[in-house]
């Protein structure tokens, strides 16, 4: 028997190294997954130009969060607990690149996928609904579970670490969407049903919360469509300037020359800095250019004003299409007192540039549990910049939104972006 087991575990070692070689190299799986990453430009335009339930004004909260992440939502799953009360994310699903990343476009690489957070569990809180991710003040990663909780992950690793309960002023839980972190610790926290951007303390209790334009808020007491507000939220490093992006149109806005609907970004100043929390002043409003049947699901700011967008739809049968952009909004007109978009020729909207569709990614032999055009790909909301490498090149941190379903994956994607010049 002692003989047999070591030939067992020798030749499992060989097995082990052969497989760990191939995962390294990223090499797909064969079968559909080649076939489906080999077809994914043209089936990512498909979906693309095929609106998506999710954007379709007027829909339901309940079928717009369906819709969003192309999947029914379930019971919380989960793997079984151990003694600490954690069920802790193993490695055997992490897609890593030796050779230092997989190039989905010119400006875009994909060094590694995992599926660790995967339905798991953490001191007994379901590790999933993802719908932010923000580098913390003390290395650690900050994700935000739109089920109202705060989830640090360790900043190599990614395994849970902490939770934190938030609620809104009367302690009900929040659709909470976006999430940015101060020098100070503090977290702010974007919410798509009112909408609203509340500020929490590193306990998790309110400090309080920012003004909004009147026309931001969901009908009737704004333009605003529900569950199509504050998707996306982001703290310019160094200049105080906090960022919300709308994730679909207000009623009476329209399009651009180039046909692709206008959704409007809304920025705040924040005022001194020390301990005690300063407020937030509004300021400018411009228009952002999203691809038809598309909303922006998040946004990361870089150093130098510009940003990363998000733009991400569902097509039930096909799949998701998520795609990456570098938009410039500095030179863009302040639209705050501009009653229906575009609002006239003088009227300039942020400019965007494609850095990848992420459909053009290879899968590396990533599963889909349902219908993609790209096995790899699912419903894409949270993107953190958690740090540079060289040649002016950025490490990016993707994750998805599982919404509890059996039919989606909680997936970290770790990407190389080189946005390009100033």
């Amino acid at each position: 028997m002692r003989v047999r087991s070591a030939v067992v575990r020798v030749t499992a070692a060989v097995l082990a190294a052969g497989c760990l070689t191939a995962c390294a190299e990223g090499t797909p799986a064969a079968g559909p997954g080649r076939a489906a990453s080999a077809g994914a430009d043209s089936a990512s335009a498909t979906a693309g130009r095929t609106a998506s339930s999710a954007t379709v004004p007027g829909a339901s909260t309940a079928s717009a969060r369906t819709d969003k992440g192309g999947g029914l939502p379930s019971a919380a799953g989960g793997q079984t607990s151990d003694s600490s009360g954690s069920s802790a994310p193993s490695d055997h699903n992490d897609r890593s690149s030796a050779a230092g990343g997989h190039p989905c476009s010119p400006s875009v690489s994909l060094d590694r996928y995992s599926d660790a957070l995967d339905k798991t569990t953490f001191q007994g809180t379901f590790v999933g609904n993802l719908s932010a991710l923000a580098r913390d003040t003390d290395g650690s990663l900050a994700a935000l579970s739109d089920r109202s909780v705060l989830i640090g992950l360790d900043g190599r690793s990614h395994r849970p670490a902490r939770t934190t309960k938030i609620t809104d002023e009367k302690g009900a839980v929040l659709d909470a969407e976006g999430l940015a972190v101060e020098p100070g610790g503090r977290y702010l926290v974007s919410s798509e049903t009112e909408p609203s951007v509340r500020r929490y303390d590193r306990s998790g209790a309110l400090l309080g919360r920012l003004p909004l334009p009147e026309a931001l808020q969901v009908a009737p007491a704004g333009r605003a469509q529900s569950n199509q507000t504050f998707e996306g939220l982001t703290l310019a490093p160094g200049s105080g300037t906090l960022t919300a992006a709308m994730e679909g149109q207000l009623t009476g806005d329209g399009k651009d020359s180039a046909g692709r609907p206008l959704l409007r970004f809304q920025t705040w100043q924040r005022q001194g800095s020390g301990t005690r929390p300063a407020p937030y002043r509004l300021s400018r409003q411009y228009a952002y250019p999203v691809d038809a049947g598309l909303g922006v699901s998040e946004i990361a700011a870089l150093t130098d004003g510009r940003l990363l967008v998000l733009e991400r739809g569902f097509t039930a049968g096909v799949g998701n299409t998520v795609r990456l952009y570098l938009a410039d909004p500095r030179r863009a007109s302040d639209v705050s007192g501009i009653g229906a978009l575009p609002g006239g020729k003088a009227v300039r909207p942020a400019r965007k540039k494609l850095l990848a569709d992420l459909g053009a990614c290879p899968s590396l032999g990533a599963p889909a549990h349902q219908p993609q055009t790209n096995p790899l790909l699912d419903n894409i909301e949270g993107m953190a910049i958690t740090g540079r490498a060289p040649g002016g090149r950025l490490r990016v941190l993707l994750v998805s939104d599982d919404n509890e379903s059996p039919k989606q994956i909680t997936r970290l994607y770790s990407l190389t972006v080189r946005p390009g010049g100033r």
